[in-house]
C-alpha cells in the first residue's frame, strides 16, 4: 500500500474512533436485534402495500430491504410495521420503529419541533387534487367551494388552508384517519376532490372500481420532498442511511445495475467504491456497517432507477414519470455528493 493511502486509512480509522464515542442507540439496537424496524404505510401501491402473497413491495419496501443489506448483510432481515399518518412519529419518537420510509415530507417543524432528522431525499413529489372525470374540472382553481378530502397528520392541511387562503377562495375540509378511507369518501361522493402527494393520488386512483373515472388535475400546489426519517440522537445511523440512499444513486450514475453488482467487474467496483481495501474497511466501520455495504444494497434490490421503474415507472400500474427524480446529469434533481 502507497504511503498516502496508509495515511488515509489511518485518519478514516481516527475519525472512526472519535465517532463511536456518539453513536447512539439506534444503530446499536439494529445491531443487537439483528432485524431492521421499518414503519410503512397501511398500503400504498408502489410504495408500501402487500402483494397477493403477502410480500411487502414498493419503493418504500425495497428502500428498508436496502438497508437491511448494508447494515445486516441480509434484504430479508426487516420487519414492515404498517403506520397511519397520525401514528408514525410517535412510533419513531418512542423507539418502536428504528426507520420510517412512510410517503414523509421534509420539513423544518419535524426537525426542529419533533427531533428528527431526513437523511435524504427518497421521492420528489408535489401534492395536487384527485376529482372525477364526470364532474368536468380541469383546474384546481375551479375548486372553489368544494369539500376537499385530506388524510389526518400530514403536511396536505396546512398547504390546502394556504392554497385557498391566498387566492381568496371558500373550501370545507373533510380530514379522516387512513389514506384508503379518504379515498373511498370521495368514490362515495361526500367530498369533491382528494388532496394529497400526486403519486399517492395515482396509488388511490387503483383502489376505485374504475380507475379511469378519476384523473389528477396538472397544477402542483406544494413542494413535498419525500425521505425515509429516523430518530434524531443517533448521527452515526442517520449517515449510515443516508449513504445507502446515496450509494443506490451512484449505481444508478454509473450504470451498476442489480445484474451487474452480483458479479461486478474490477473496474466497476472502484466506480462505486473508489477506495483500497484498507481505507474501505476504515470507512465501513465509521459507518457502522460492514465493508461492501454499497455494493450489498444494490445486490438486494437494484439501483435507484431500478427501484423507480420497477415500483413507479411506465411498466408499472402507477405508470409516474421519472421527472423531477432523474439523475442530475439527465436534468433531474436526484444528485449524491462524492463518494471519496
Amino acid at each position: 500500500m502507497r504511503p498516502l493511502q496508509l495515511m488515509r486509512a489511518a485518519a478514516l480509522l481516527g475519525l472512526w474512533a472519535a465517532t463511536l464515542a456518539h453513536a447512539g442507540e439506534a444503530m446499536d439496537g439494529v445491531k443487537a436485534r439483528g432485524e431492521l424496524r421499518c414503519g410503512v404505510s397501511e398500503g400504498i401501491a408502489g410504495f408500501s402495500a402487500k402483494d397477493a402473497g403477502g410480500r411487502w413491495t414498493g419503493l418504500d419496501a425495497d428502500f428498508c430491504r436496502a438497508v437491511a443489506a448494508a447494515v445486516l448483510g441480509d434484504p430479508a432481515k426487516v420487519k414492515f410495521v404498517p403506520l397511519r399518518s397520525s401514528t408514525r412519529f410517535p412510533a419513531l419518537q418512542a423507539g418502536k420503529i428504528d426507520l420510517l420510509v412512510r410517503n414523509t415530507t421534509w420539513t423544518l417543524t419535524r426537525e426542529a419541533m419533533l427531533g428528527l432528522q431526513f437523511p435524504a431525499v427518497l421521492f420528489y413529489d408535489g401534492q395536487g387534487f384527485l376529482v372525477p372525470v364526470s364532474a368536468g374540472l380541469t383546474s384546481s382553481k375551479e375548486l372553489a367551494g368544494a369539500t376537499i378530502c385530506v388524510e389526518k397528520g400530514t403536511t396536505h392541511e396546512r398547504n390546502l388552508r394556504l392554497y385557498f387562503g391566498r387566492r381568496g377562495m371558500a373550501y370545507t375540509p373533510l380530514v379522516i384517519d387512513s389514506a384508503r378511507e379518504v379515498a373511498q369518501a370521495l368514490f362515495d361522493g361526500r367530498c369533491q376532490a382528494y388532496s394529497s402527494d400526486a403519486s399517492q393520488l395515482a396509488a388511490a386512483r387503483l383502489w376505485a372500481a374504475d380507475p379511469r373515472a378519476y384523473q389528477i388535475l396538472p397544477e402542483r400546489i406544494s413542494k413535498e420532498p419525500l425521505g425515509p426519517v429516523v430518530w434524531g440522537g443517533d448521527p452515526q445511523w442517520t449517515t449510515a442511511v443516508r449513504w445507502v440512499l446515496y450509494g443506490l444513486l451512484l449505481a444508478d450514475e454509473h450504470g451498476i445495475d442489480q445484474a451487474l453488482a452480483a458479479n461486478p467487474p474490477a473496474e466497476v467496483y472502484g466506480e462505486l467504491i473508489p477506495w483500497s481495501e484498507a481505507e474501505e474497511v476504515a470507512l465501513a466501520k465509521a459507518l457502522g456497517m460492514p465493508a461492501g455495504w454499497a455494493l450489498r444494497a444494490v445486490q438486494a434490490v437494484g439501483n435507484y432507477g431500478e427501484l423507480f421503474e420497477r415500483n413507479l415507472g411506465a411498466g408499472s400500474p402507477l405508470g409516474i414519470e421519472r421527472g423531477l427524480n432523474r439523475l442530475w446529469t439527465q436534468g433531474g434533481l436526484m444528485y449524491a455528493p462524492p463518494i471519496k
